[in-house]
């Protein structure tokens, strides 16, 4: 018996290890990928680490993330005396790692289990196209899917035990989430619904536990937005309101699910099609396991969070804009959605009672499961061929065009002669600027904002770092300044842009 506990540990510790080395191939060339994002977040983390607070690049708190993922970051370069950036290829392939293996923990405990099954999925994450690329960047998302998982293990223990102990500990776990990614009240929905279905407990004590869950669960977001709004007065930064309808962000959720099932953009025409069948299938594997199963199976969780996830961020798409869905944004569903739509598959086989019935339904449906993961690596196989192979890295700041660019090369030299102490400094991209030269500098202000783009022409001096290959669309362009104001040219990068000055004559 022991030696099978081993084998079982065994086989999922292999692994994680393979996983580790597959998400490393993607760090060979130019280490972890840094965007936008990645900035804010290292950038508070080093203002934890010299000043003890968590200020941006900008001199402001860092409002439009919540504040654990950078407290994260900043407590490992407090301990190792590292910068993030250097030390982010081995975190994530730690974090990678824990994935896996808590990913194969909790597929041994399905019901029924299968060996095999078990090795498919845990094949099937390790290649997964979506995780390896959250995971090849410094992004909130790595720790936020971990914590999903240790969500599931620790709710499913409440609801086997249904003790206040197992219940505090799985909303602590809900409550770190919220201050990880704000998209994690999908994490504090899974569990109030699954304790509302939860028909173990008697009315009176079901209200108590929901009430202390929910308490505990918002605590901390709750303390996070407070403070957000008491030091720059909007909650979670500047916020506008979609311009997608519901409808196209149902059908950018099934192009995603197009992608992952390895269809091509010429099937697009399915996505929508497939996300309204995918969301049905969601809600009718919830309700036959409410009514015929248990809902403490952790088949049974990930169906719920699947569903609670998905619909969230078609929804708050439809009301708030932010990034068009896409792999990222959906990359903590792959998991649980794997889980959910193919957990069903043991439990026909279960009920086949023929043994050559059950052995040919079984191989197909293993063969289908070799062709999905099949699919998988030649899409991996792509990206290493462009990002690794062809040395160009993964796409960021820390690719290829920038290595070679000259405009970065300068901000690298840290030559600072061309600017006067006290101007301030305007750019189209205030990450990029910090990154390569450590300066901060003052975002352009955005088409939206009107007020904004008032006070920005009132100003009597200033520099304007302008790089034409991040324009962003929603913000005031170089033209629209330049019909307003008299801006001097004083360092020309050609097609990358350039340094000007504008003083008020």
């Amino acid at each position: 018996m022991q030696k099978s506990r081993y084998l079982k540990n065994l086989d999922t510790v292999l692994a994680a290890l393979i996983g580790w080395f597959v998400l490393s191939l993607f760090f060979r060339y130019s280490g972890v990928g840094i965007s936008p994002d990645s900035i804010m977040y290292t950038s508070a983390a080093h203002s934890l680490k010299t000043h003890g607070n968590l200020f941006t690049f900008n001199h402001v708190p860092i409002v439009d993330f919540p504040v654990f993922y950078p407290v994260f970051l900043g407590i490992i370069s407090i301990i190792t005396q590292v910068d993030p950036v250097k030390f982010g290829a081995v975190l994530n392939g730690i974090m990678f790692a824990s994935l896996i293996f808590t990913s194969g923990w909790i597929t041994e405990r399905f019901v029924p289990a299968s060996r095999i099954y078990k090795w498919l999925i845990l094949a099937a994450i390790l290649l997964s196209p979506p995780l390896l690329q959250v995971y090849s960047y410094l992004w909130s998302e790595t720790l936020f899917i971990l914590e999903i998982l240790l969500f599931l293990v620790a709710f499913r223990r409440y609801l086997l035990t249904h003790t206040i102990k197992a219940l505090v500990i799985a909303a602590l776990i809900a409550a770190v989430s919220c201050i990880t990614r704000y998209a994690a009240v999908t994490i504090v929905g899974t569990g109030g619904l699954l304790l509302l279905l939860d028909r173990v407990l008697p009315l009176k004590k079901k209200i108590g536990h929901i009430l202390l869950y929910g308490v505990i669960c918002i605590s901390l977001l709750v303390s996070n937005l407070v403070f957000n709004a008491f030091i720059t007065g909007t909650t979670t930064g500047p916020r506008e309101p979609s311009i997608t309808p519901f409808s196209k962000n149902l059908y950018y959720f099934g192009t995603v699910m197009c992608d992952w099932m390895g269809l091509t953009p010429n099937q697009y025409w399915a996505a929508t099609p497939l996300a309204i069948i995918i969301f049905l299938g969601f809600i009718a594997a919830l309700a036959y396991n409410y009514y015929y199963r248990r809902v403490d199976r952790f088949e049974n969780l990930a169906i719920t969070f699947a569903l609670v996830y998905g619909a969230f961020i078609v929804l708050s798409s439809t009301f708030s804009r932010y990034e068009r869905i896409n792999h990222r944004l959906l990359s903590p569903l792959f998991i649980t959605a794997l889980w959910g739509y193919t957990s069903w598959a043991l439990l026909v086989l279960r009920k086949i009672n023929k043994t050559t019935t059950r052995r040919i339904v079984g191989a197909i449906m293993v063969l289908l499961m070799l062709g999905f993961i099949t699919s998988e690596f030649l899409i991996d196989k792509d990206r290493y061929s462009d990002q690794v192979a062809d040395e160009y890295g993964n796409p960021g700041f820390t690719d290829e065009s920038w290595i070679d660019s000259e405009f970065a090369i300068y901000l690298r030299s840290g030559d600072k002669s061309l600017f006067k102490p006290g101007v301030k400094i305007y750019t189209d991209a205030h990450e990029a600027v910090y990154f390569f030269s450590g300066l901060s500098s003052y975002l352009v202000p955005h088409r939206f904002f009107t007020k904004d783009i008032d006070k920005f022409y009132q100003a009597k001096h200033y520099y304007l770092i302008w790089l034409n290959v991040l324009e962003n669309p929603e913000l005031i362009n170089l033209k629209d300044i330049q019909k307003v104001k008299k801006l001097k040219l004083i360092k020309d990068f050609g097609e990358e842009g350039g340094i000007y000055e504008y003083t008020e004559e």
